[in-house]
């Protein structure tokens, strides 16, 4: 009886004529070179690789250091990609499935935002010395922190348990209402002071804390990727890592030159 499946209708041997096949059955030799073939890679079967993430997030970056360019040039859409850019990436991040055209427009905003506050923060003076050079110092200071942190995840040093998610979870909640709170605190109050709470050796000790906590979720998004690999799960998710570490580097970047304008202005 013919089957439903339109694929095995128009299969032969599965469309109820019966075939008269003149193969033989394969020699010993043959079945050898089948079980010698090479077996299928992680390419091949449609599961996410390494390469797939360097390739994802090379893309999203590229993307993103297109917006800070005309961030750079256009400052006053720094604000208008800071918002943007903060729906955009709470959309992405509860999506069960990675979207990269709502990936790549994050990324197009948020570098807008990007290079909106970096040519502020270059171009901005404290106590009367101007901040030349800062935005370098911290593109240097977030490659060399990311770089330290890939080296000591992948020596193996640090392991991520449960345990240790919940803590990095726990300190991020905690950072978070700090920060609304310090927001907040600049907008309703009086104070003069570009940073609100964070000033001074105070302000200073708040992102050495943010940067190490950056630093912390870094480790997440490189385990989230090993393990990723290492189960084989689909190559589309390539793009959900790719997003995450583009979230927690521009992050890291703003905390880095945040501090340095506090170290500088001191």
């Amino acid at each position: 009886m013919q089957g439903n499946n339109p694929i095995f209708s128009r299969a032969e041997g599965f469309n109820g004529r019966h075939a008269t096949y003149d193969a033989a059955a394969p020699s010993a030799e043959e079945l050898q070179d089948m079980y010698a073939a090479p077996s299928a890679t992680p390419v091949q079967t449609g599961r996410m690789t390494y390469d797939d993430v360097v390739m994802k997030t090379g893309i999203t970056f590229a993307v993103l250091l297109a917006g800070a360019v005309v961030g750079w040039f256009n400052p006053g859409l720094a604000f208008v990609g800071l918002i943007v850019g903060l729906v955009l990436g709470l959309v992405n991040a509860f999506k069960r499935n990675p979207s990269p055209p709502l990936i790549l427009a994050y990324a197009a905003f948020e570098g807008l935002f990007v290079g909106g506050i970096s040519q502020v923060f270059e171009n901005y003076a404290i106590s009367g010395q101007p901040l030349d050079g800062i935005v370098a110092q911290a593109v240097l200071g977030t490659l060399a922190v990311f770089t330290a942190t890939l080296l000591v995840y992948r020596s193996g040093k640090v392991r991520v348990t449960p345990k240790f998610q919940r803590g990095v979870m726990i300190a991020l909640m905690g950072y978070a209402l700090f920060s609304l709170v310090n927001l907040l605190f600049m907008v309703f109050s009086d104070t003069n002071s570009a940073f609100g709470f964070r000033d001074g050796a105070f302000g200073a000790l708040i992102g050495l804390f943010a940067v190490g906590l950056a630093s912390l979720v870094l480790i997440l998004d490189f385990d989230f990727i090993d393990k990723g690999v290492k189960a084989g799960i689909p190559a589309k998710f390539a793009w959900t890592a790719a997003f995450g570490l583009t979230v927690t580097l521009v992050w890291l970047y703003i905390e880095i030159l945040r501090l340095l304008a506090i170290l500088r202005g001191e």
